[in-house]
């Protein structure tokens, strides 16, 4: 066994560990009492470089009894689809629930509908006006962002939303 009571410990390494947290410390701080300049958010650069939205819909999520999620369209009140227990709508769910737990933590109505936007750089973003919170929904992966995308598409002529079903186009 070996006995390391007379070796001593580098004091160097102290030294630096203690300076690279006071550094972020001082970033932190600095940044929150705006000594040092934020970067800037997607969402701001877009209102700064007049980004246009193509297409924005506002929507009601509501679970059924069976648990199914019902997908509203909030201007209208017509129901643009109907996400089945075991389909492939995890990712939906999962930004809902999200969602209905950040209204929670504000103590704002959880009936409140989200507002899904096609803007025209591409991006697609989820807005909860309630609490403010700005999701991108690109930065998901292109199989998640489709599955909002597909909520502002428009059915085909014939087909109401309802009937149409999950990942409707």
């Amino acid at each position: 066994m070996s006995d390391f009571r007379h070796e001593r410990f580098p004091v160097g390494a102290l030294y630096g560990a203690a300076g690279m947290i006071g550094i972020t410390m001082a970033l932190v701080f600095g940044m929150r009492f705006g000594v040092v300049e934020r970067p800037e958010t997607a969402p701001q650069h877009r209102v700064e470089a007049k980004v246009k939205v193509i297409v924005e819909r506002q929507f009601l999520f509501a679970d059924r009894a069976d648990g199914a999620l019902v997908v509203t369209d909030a201007t209208n009140n017509t129901v643009a689809m109907i996400l089945e227990p075991g389909s492939n709508s995890g990712f939906i769910r999962g930004t809902m629930r999200g969602l209905m737990r950040e209204r929670m933590l504000h103590e704002v109505d959880r009936k409140g509908p989200v507002t899904v936007t096609q803007w025209a750089d591409g991006a697609l973003t989820l807005t909860d006006p309630s609490t403010g919170r700005i999701i991108e929904l690109g930065s998901f992966g292109g199989t998640n962002r489709a599955a909002y995308a597909a909520l502002l598409a428009k059915p085909a002529p014939g087909v109401t939303p309802a009937a149409a079903g999950p990942g409707a186009a």
